[in-house]
């Protein structure tokens, strides 16, 4: 079983929308989170001491992440999508390219 981590800046769009498509795919759990103070479920530590991979959206998603979890970020596998916040909620234009960018991690 793998343990994915999702994380954006709101929760609110891209990150539950990964967590929503791979929750269903076999031998893969999902959570997702959001690095802004407003967002909807705002990134804790133990979710990261949870995950085995991390995928953020954007590299100043990376950057944010780096610098205030550092220490939970030890052995975990940190993937940079490069998805943009141009999308809604389960939108087919981001579900694909999600999938193309994140399924060669979960084998």
């Amino acid at each position: 079983m793998k343990n994915v981590l999702f994380i954006c800046s709101r929760n609110k769009l891209r990150s539950p929308t990964a967590e929503a498509v791979f929750a269903a795919w076999p031998g893969v759990e999902t959570d997702s989170a959001g690095l802004a103070e407003d967002a909807a479920c705002p990134l804790a530590a133990d979710q990261l001491d949870w995950a085995d991979i991390v995928c953020v959206m954007e590299k100043r998603h990376r950057t944010l992440l780096s610098r205030r979890f550092r220490s939970h970020l030890l052995g975990k596998k940190v993937i940079c999508l490069d998805i943009p916040d141009n999308y809604e909620f389960m939108q087919p234009e981001l579900i694909q390219p999600l999938e193309k960018r994140v399924l060669r991690h979960l084998r």
